[in-house]
């Protein structure tokens, strides 16, 4: 609903009864979803676990987060974000006090799981409730502010969480986080309006989600996005440490600093993003076309990356994060290219193609890096990292390559795309209230 009941709110009265709640989720589910690496020897010292049950451990959250995504849309698109977030986030406390009481693997796997399974919907329920309430121009920027909140909360997962363990044990810990989920939840229930069900909703069965994965918008944007996207997600979250310590020989601590960088890299890269793709768009530059020339950028990084010039290491570490927050441009324009029914469904269809990728390209990675022996030190040489990231620079190049192809062809006949675009832009009042697929503005409707 981007009409008489967005219009009808103040910007301070949005910020404060819809983003801000809906973003304190986020955060919690960001914090959640690694503070178990920063637990680690704390759990290890309290209950006996094998390296195989750590890893099953941190995986199950991943694992029930993925299986969700498309029943959470679902929900979403029928019940409305400020519902489907009350209950989803009573499971996660739930799960998350279990975990505090856990003395067993099989105890904390389950309570493990709990929490993904409830956290599953922090993103989409906070994308679906942003995208009813503001102006469709907006939502690059404001998309951008919830994806650093997300990094905020992930930042917080460290050192926060360390301090903590001074004045608790991580049960204590785990206790604090279960009332700080449920309270975000009660306050969601009791702050954010109840956005109305378009008239024109949808049926919620696998024919929505099939309708999302024909849709030709969706498909334009994941064919460019989302394998930038997945890379993005799977090797900052695992194997750009590990990269640098492997090729560039850097200690544990100039990691950790590294890896802090790249976290603010994340807060300040997504907001930057956001505004920029703003600023572009009253310009006449459409969402996807920044998107291109970001990764672009993103992808000569990755090619950089693979050439192994240790001196240069530690800028391309911060570089890859702060690049790589432009794939994040790819919900708000998966959120503008779809009806209003069905924004909640295309945005988990959409998380759980990131995430099913992610979890390839991390173990594609390892893959490519296994195929070269250990040295004495527990390293991969220099070789192993050089294909392992030259591969996934090439895999991505179809897609741009299609893209500007596609670009070519449409400003080819008349010459005059350019000049189009930049007439539709006749006033800022128009620029905020058009579509981010200006073609599709027929298809979203006037509540779009």
């Amino acid at each position: 609903m981007h009409g008489a009941g967005a219009s009808s709110r103040s910007g301070v009265a949005v910020f404060c009864l819809v983003f801000l709640p809906f973003a304190l989720g986020h955060y919690l589910s960001c914090l959640l979803r690694g503070v178990n690496a920063v637990l680690t020897a704390q759990l290890l010292g309290a209950i006996a676990l094998t390296p195989a049950q750590l890893g099953l451990l941190t995986s199950a959250f991943f694992l029930a987060f993925a299986l969700v995504q498309l029943p959470i849309g679902m929900a979403l698109d029928r019940y409305g974000s400020r519902t489907v977030q009350l209950w989803l986030l009573a499971l996660a406390a739930l799960g998350v006090w279990l975990f505090s009481r856990g003395h067993s693997f099989a105890e904390l796997m389950w309570a493990r799981a709990l929490m993904g399974a409830g956290l599953g919907g922090c993103f989409m329920a906070a994308v679906k409730a942003i995208s009813c309430a503001i102006a469709p121009a907006r939502l690059p920027s404001v998309h951008g502010y919830l994806i650093a909140v997300g990094g905020l909360g992930a930042a917080t997962a460290t050192t926060p969480v360390k301090l903590a363990l001074h004045y608790t044990d991580w049960r204590g810990v785990f206790l604090g986080l279960a009332l700080a989920v449920l309270a975000v939840g009660l306050l969601i229930r009791l702050l954010s309006p109840a956005m109305p069900t378009p008239a024109t909703a949808h049926p919620v069965s696998k024919v929505s989600v099939w309708s999302v994965y024909r849709d030709p918008g969706f498909r334009r944007t994941i064919a460019l996005i989302l394998l930038p996207h997945t890379v993005f997600f799977g090797v900052q979250g695992l194997w750009v440490g590990r990269w640098l310590a492997d090729v560039g020989g850097l200690s544990d601590d100039n990691v950790a600093y590294l890896l802090y960088l790249g976290m603010a890299a994340v807060i300040f890269g997504a907001i930057g993003m956001g505004m920029l793709t703003e600023w572009a768009g009253r310009r006449g530059i459409a969402p996807m076309q920044v998107a291109a020339a970001g990764i672009v950028l993103f992808v000569a990084v990755q090619v950089a990356m693979a050439c192994n010039v240790v001196p240069s290491l530690p800028m391309l570490s911060v570089l890859f994060t702060l690049l790589g927050t432009v794939t994040g441009l790819e919900y708000a324009i998966v959120a503008q290219s779809m009806p209003a029914s069905l924004t909640g469904t295309a945005a988990t269809c959409l998380n759980l193609l990131i995430f099913t990728g992610a979890f390839l390209v991390q173990a594609g990675f390892g893959l490519l890096l296994g195929c070269w022996p250990l040295n004495s030190l527990q390293q991969y040489p220099p070789q192993a990292y050089q294909v392992a990231f030259g591969v996934l620079a090439a895999l991505q190049l179809p897609g741009l390559v299609m893209f500007f192809i596609h670009r070519y062809r449409r400003a080819g006949p008349s010459g005059k795309m350019a000049a189009c675009t930049a007439a539709m832009i006749n006033s800022k009042e128009d620029y905020e209230t058009r579509s981010l697929w200006t073609s599709r503005q027929g298809k979203t409707g006037p509540d779009r």
